[in-house]
């Protein structure tokens, strides 16, 4: 039977991003996120998804051992995380909201190698919350 391949979609959180988890056992969480795993379409959040690994013991250098039962993050689908965003509120207080990305294109200056520049555009994530790029 022939093996179907997943078209690798591009996700709407990055590395470093402060999430919200929106569906699941964690509902409700907040943290960063520590790294993103593209072809699965899921990202391993901090302090989120904590799960117990039974580790084998093993002989470390120097005599010492590891191993035993490891608290950690297991990853959770890109679907049940949501960006977090700053803003303030007509008092000035900050207040952390969620909101959905959208992309703009914007112009900007760029300079070939033999110092010449021209006009270009790149890619920029906004919230669509406050039209703010993030």
């Amino acid at each position: 039977m022939a093996q179907v391949k997943k078209t690798q979609r591009s996700l709407h959180v990055k590395k470093g991003d402060l999430v919200r988890v929106i569906a699941g056992k964690s509902k409700g969480l907040e943290g960063k996120i520590i790294s993103v795993l593209p072809e699965d379409e899921k990202v391993i959040v901090e302090g989120v998804n904590r799960v117990k690994k039974h580790t084998k013991v093993q002989q470390a250098q120097r005599g010492g051992t590891t191993g035993g039962i490891v608290t950690q993050e297991a990853p959770i689908h890109v679907s049940n995380v949501m960006l977090i965003v700053e803003i303030t509120d007509a008092d000035g207080k900050k207040q952390k909201v969620t909101t959905r990305v959208g992309y703009n294109r914007v112009e900007v200056q760029k300079r070939r190698p033999d110092g010449s520049t021209y006009t270009g555009f790149r890619s920029v994530r906004i919230s669509r919350r406050t039209g703010e790029e993030i």
